[in-house]
């Protein structure tokens, strides 16, 4: 995640901005709309159709965009990526 957050906010190697599981995309990050759209395009290019960040913020009003943290997000990638690989576990 870290990675990815680097290279949609324009500090690749995060130099200039720590990162936790508690920073917000509001208040710390300041993420314009056009970021959080990189950030899912990284995502699904990453994880493929099994992380759908896009459907995970339309669930999300103004408030909840404010206050969401990169442990919001790590939570829910961690969470689609488990559920992906029971869905393919193969049977046997």
């Amino acid at each position: 995640m870290r990675r990815h957050l680097g290279a949609v906010i324009g500090d690749p190697e995060l130099i200039h901005t720590p990162i936790t599981m508690d920073t917000t995309f509001g208040s710390d990050l300041e993420l314009e709309s056009i970021e959080f759209v990189a950030l899912a395009d990284r995502l699904r290019t990453e994880f493929g159709a099994r992380v759908n960040f896009v459907a995970f913020l339309s669930e999300k009003n103004v408030d909840d965009m404010v206050s969401l943290t990169v442990g919001d997000v790590v939570r829910y990638v961690a969470e689609c990526v488990r559920e992906g690989a029971v869905e393919t576990k193969p049977v046997g």
